[in-house]
């Protein structure tokens, strides 16, 4: 007998989990003192309630559905990748370099190969944690979470050390050359005389961010790797007994993640920033394994989680500048969502198909 219905593991047990993290979160705006009604219009009003709003909100979204993209391909193949941050951060050095030193006569032309960029470091920087799991044994968590560390480093050596320009205070880069900035939507909708914010970050790899998850459910669901993938993670021997090598598997799904991871960079550091900078990863890195876990490591999932958390991160910056909220209460609610999506899943998960078990043997008889 099936346990649950595809609907409610897909929609209702992520819709009970959110309903369970808010109403946590808005007793401990109450216990505060704070109104919890003023605070959850105040979030909804800066988040989504103008273009400037919704700029920020699609922005920070566009991060997070590449990091979650990357952490639910190696979720699939039984991977914890929990180096996104890392990989993200050296993607934003390929992004740098390939802006920096080649001249491109438009930014249609530099996007490409800043994708490709930002793609090869990041692939580049998650493929020493895959072979060190496949060939050595070397837990990919712990490799990862000790890459984070390094990549840091190594960026803030080279920031400040080697791109740097001269007679510069602050670690960054030089400004990227104006042939390499990405069209915002207030200049994409102008022309066709859509108002949109002038100041809102959003640009178009956001539409780039949209299309990877068409290609990577393409990838994972319609094709013999993606099959490989889905198998190795679904029982590691069971496929090595198919003729499936798990070294194959675990360089092929590191790669794509650390790929997608990052590519993520043509949004902050080409979009926004326009030049690399220290911390421009923001946290992104890691928020992606809770848009991984709340989206099921499905694309459209995926999809949906980045908007919810692009909304968070755009409404509780909102909520802390106009209300006496202070800044880490907006980390509370983040935490609260992912524990209830990810770490206490079974909590709602184990009643909910309880219920659906009971009512399948009431209709039977």
């Amino acid at each position: 007998m099936e346990k649950m219905p595809k609907w409610a593991d897909i929609a209702l047990i992520p819709l009970l989990n959110l309903t369970l993290a808010f109403g946590i979160s808005m007793l401990v705006i109450l216990a505060i003192g704070q109104d919890p009604i003023e605070a959850v219009k105040l979030m909804v009003s800066g988040a989504l309630g103008s273009t400037y709003g919704w700029g920020y909100t699609l922005y920070y979204a566009t991060n997070f559905i590449f990091t979650g993209l990357a952490v639910s391909i190696a979720f699939k193949a039984a991977l914890f990748n929990i180096g996104g941050e890392g990989q993200a951060a050296l993607g934003g050095l390929g992004v740098a370099l390939v802006c920096l030193y080649i001249p491109f006569p438009h930014w249609s032309v530099a996007i490409i190969f800043a994708m490709l960029g930002g793609a090869v470091f990041g692939a580049a920087w998650a493929a020493i944690p895959a072979y060190l799991q496949a060939k050595r044994g070397s837990h990919v968590v712990i490799t990862t979470i000790m890459f984070n560390f390094i990549a840091a480093s190594l960026l803030n050596y080279l920031l400040v050390n080697v791109l740097r320009p001269k007679g510069a205070m602050d670690p960054a880069s030089a400004k990227f050359p104006e042939t390499t900035n990405l069209p915002t939507f207030h200049e994409m909708l102008e022309p066709l005389g859509i108002a949109f914010s002038k100041s809102a970050p959003v640009n178009i790899s956001l539409l780039i961010a949209l299309l990877a998850c068409v290609l990577v459910y393409i990838l994972m669901w319609r094709t013999r790797i993606g099959y490989e993938i889905r198998a190795f993670g679904e029982s590691p021997s069971a496929s090595v007994y198919a003729g499936i090598s798990p070294l194959k598997i675990t360089m092929i799904a590191m790669l794509l993640s650390g790929g997608l991871a990052g590519m993520m960079s043509i949004n902050n550091t080409m979009g926004e920033s326009e030049r690399l900078i220290i911390n421009s990863i923001e946290g992104a890195g890691f928020i992606g394994i809770a848009v991984a876990l709340m989206g099921r490591n499905h694309p459209f999932g995926v999809l949906l989680a980045a908007l919810l958390f692009g909304f968070l991160y755009q409404g509780g910056g909102e909520l802390a500048l106009w209300m006496s909220i202070p800044r880490e209460l907006v980390l509370v609610i983040q935490g609260l969502v992912i524990l209830f999506t990810g770490a206490l899943d079974n909590m709602i998960r184990i009643p909910v198909e309880r219920m659906f078990i009971r009512a399948a043997k009431r209709k039977e008889a």
